[in-house]
């Protein structure tokens, strides 16, 4: 890392901050406000991994965004400058003293902002009173944000998780402040869905990323910076006793070879759970269905006008 500016210092947020999203994004504007009106320049130590994989690896947190998408939100919450601090024993070994000692040294440190939860240090032993005490020490403030909640419910990665899980993307989505979006590279199929009528772009989910339940999907396609619709099936194909789990999406009204390119898949409402169909013709039959609801339900976000088009809207 840089020496700290020659400027009056920096404020600082420190953690994982996995998917970004609005509790994130609350504290993020209190902060670049305050500092704007202190002269402190704004920083992000984003930890990674998660610790929770260093620490406890059977737990294996899935992930809400991938690295290079969560620097690119927390830039665009409007902080000057991002940081990847690599989370590895030695680091959770420090005390919290040690550990801010350095972050002063490295970074300039002024402000120190978290939530009322925050801790760091070894066994988290860091509580916001010693930080304080710490802060004292060695010349910078705490500045502790209450955390934002949705009724009455505090806004989490573990809320969103759960929410993705019982497949209620409408939910992630307002607890993130965009779709809930995965990422891939379109690869080889057994191009079934051609022969069926309804081609369809194969993605394998990311190792590590948290996914929303088996079923089928209304999306949001991102291809070469081209926005389409479609229609996905995340899951197995029961019908053809295949079990190897895909994210399979049908664009709406698009002719053209995706074959190695890379797509943002952003998860805009669940139409039905996977399926095993009697016959290949019912199969057919219900995608056909699943196609005009998934033009319904386009046709509904087009009608929302400006506000429903960037609640949606890439970060």
């Amino acid at each position: 890392m840089s020496d700290p500016k020659d400027s009056g210092g920096a404020s600082i947020a420190i953690g994982v901050f996995d998917g970004v999203h609005l509790g994130h994004r609350y504290l993020f504007e209190r902060m670049v406000e305050e500092s704007a009106r202190e002269g402190l320049s704004t920083t992000c130590l984003t930890l990674d991994p998660d610790p929770e994989l260093v620490l406890h690896p059977e737990r294996t947190p899935q992930a809400l965004c991938s690295l290079d998408a969560r620097v690119s939100f927390l830039r665009s919450a409007g902080i000057e400058r991002v940081d990847v601090l690599p989370f590895t024993n030695a680091v959770a070994d420090q005390s919290a003293f040690e550990f801010l000692s350095w972050v002063q040294r490295a970074q300039g440190l002024r402000a120190l902002w978290a939530g009322s939860d925050f801790a760091l240090g070894k066994d988290r032993s860091g509580t916001l009173k010693v930080i304080e005490e710490i802060g004292r020490s060695l010349g910078f403030k705490v500045c502790a944000v209450p955390p934002l909640q949705d009724g009455g419910r505090v806004i989490s990665s573990t809320w969103i998780r759960e929410s993705l899980e019982q497949g209620d993307v409408h939910q992630a989505m307002e607890l993130l402040g965009r779709p809930y979006a995965i990422e891939g590279q379109v690869a080889e199929g057994a191009r079934r869905g051609r022969l069926l009528g309804f081609p369809t772009a194969n993605v394998i989910p990311p190792l590590g990323r948290a996914l929303p339940a088996d079923g089928v999907y209304v999306v949001r396609v991102l291809v070469k910076d081209v926005d389409h619709y479609g229609v996905a099936n995340l899951g197995a194909r029961p019908t053809f006793d295949e079990n190897q789990r895909l994210l399979e999406t049908h664009l709406l009204d698009f002719d053209g070879d995706l074959y190695g390119d890379t797509l943002e898949i952003q998860f805009l409402e669940r139409l039905r759970g996977v399926e095993r169909f009697p016959t290949v013709d019912d199969l057919r039959a219900q995608i056909g269905r699943d196609v005009v609801s998934a033009r319904e339900a386009v046709t509904g976000l087009v009608k929302s006008g400006p506000s429903g088009e960037s609640r949606g809207a890439v970060n």
